[in-house]
C-alpha cells in the first residue's frame, strides 16, 4: 500500500472510506462505487481534494486515474454542493427543446446571477447554501426532452411552470427543516 496523506480534511471520514473500499474490493466498477458513496457522505457532497488523495492511497489506482473518473461523470462534483442540486441538461436534445430557457428560468428563481463569461456549463450555489443549480452535458435520456435531475431524480419533458413547482418544493422542505 502506497503511503496515506497524514493530513487530511476534517471532514473525510477515514473509517466511513475505509469501510466503503473494503465492501468494494474486487467489485466491477468498484472505483465509481467508492467515489459515489463518499462523496454522498460528504456533509457538503463533493469530493475533496484530500479525499482523492486518500482513496488513491488506499485503493492503490494512480490519482490521475481517479481524477479522469471524476472529471468525467457529471453526478461527481469537486466543488462543495448545495443542500439540494438541480441540474439541467445541455446536450443537443434538450437544447432544442427549451433546456436554456429552463436555465434561465431557474437562474431568475434562485436569484442567481448568469457568468459574465458567457460559459454554457456552470456550476453555482445560492449565497445560503440551500440549492446548487449546474449544467450537465447529457443524461442519455433524449426521448424525455428536455430533462432535469433534482436530488439524483430525473424528470423528463420538463417545461418552466414544473420546474417552478419543483424549485418551490425545495424551498418548502427547507423551510421545514
Amino acid at each position: 500500500m502506497k503511503n496515506v496523506p497524514s493530513q487530511v480534511e476534517p471532514d473525510l471520514d477515514q473509517d466511513f472510506v475505509d469501510k466503503v473500499i473494503a465492501e468494494q474490493a474486487g467489485r466491477p466498477g468498484s472505483l465509481l462505487g467508492i467515489l459515489q458513496r463518499v462523496q454522498d457522505h460528504h456533509p457538503r457532497k463533493y469530493l475533496p481534494r484530500p479525499a482523492l488523495d486518500y482513496i488513491a492511497a488506499r485503493t492503490n489506482i494512480p490519482l490521475s486515474r481517479i481524477y479522469s473518473v471524476v472529471t468525467f461523470y457529471a453526478l461527481f462534483s469537486l466543488e462543495p454542493q448545495g443542500r439540494n442540486t438541480v441540474s439541467i441538461c445541455r446536450g443537443t436534445a434538450c437544447h432544442t427543446r427549451g433546456s436554456r430557457d429552463l436555465m434561465d428560468v431557474s437562474m431568475l428563481n434562485l436569484g442567481l446571477h448568469p457568468p459574465e463569461d458567457g460559459e454554457e456549463k456552470l456550476s453555482v450555489t445560492t449565497p445560503d447554501g440551500n440549492t446548487t443549480l449546474r449544467t450537465v452535458a447529457c443524461f442519455g435520456q433524449c426521448a424525455l426532452a428536455p430533462v432535469i435531475e433534482v436530488n439524483h431524480a430525473i424528470f423528463g419533458h420538463m417545461n418552466e411552470r414544473t420546474l417552478q413547482r419543483e424549485l418551490e418544493a425545495l424551498d418548502k422542505r427547507e423551510q421545514r427543516s
